[in-house]
């Protein structure tokens, strides 16, 4: 299987967005900071990610989410998690 999938930096609250084919493993290697684009956004928590089962999809819709549109579809599949971020 490969993974798209959406982190939130707890010190920024944006987004990070990639791929990777154990999820488990990738989220653990960001927040111990062997990842150079996101090592000073850390921590990072999980807030949304999908399987494929064919790479090239996979790396497709990783490229759709770094878009503004994707960014933009991204927040709508994920604004219940979002809102729980937010003071009210």
């Amino acid at each position: 299987m490969y993974f798209v999938y959406a982190l939130i930096s707890e010190k920024d609250s944006e987004f990070y967005i990639g791929y990777t084919e154990d999820i488990e493993k990738r989220i653990k290697d960001h927040n111990e900071g062997k990842n150079s684009s996101a090592k000073t956004r850390r921590p990072l928590r999980l807030l949304y990610y999908e399987a494929h089962t064919s790479k090239t999809d996979a790396l497709k819709r990783e490229r759709y989410f770094k878009t503004t549109k994707g960014k933009t579809t991204l927040r709508q599949i994920i604004k219940d998690a979002l809102s729980l971020r937010e003071p009210k």
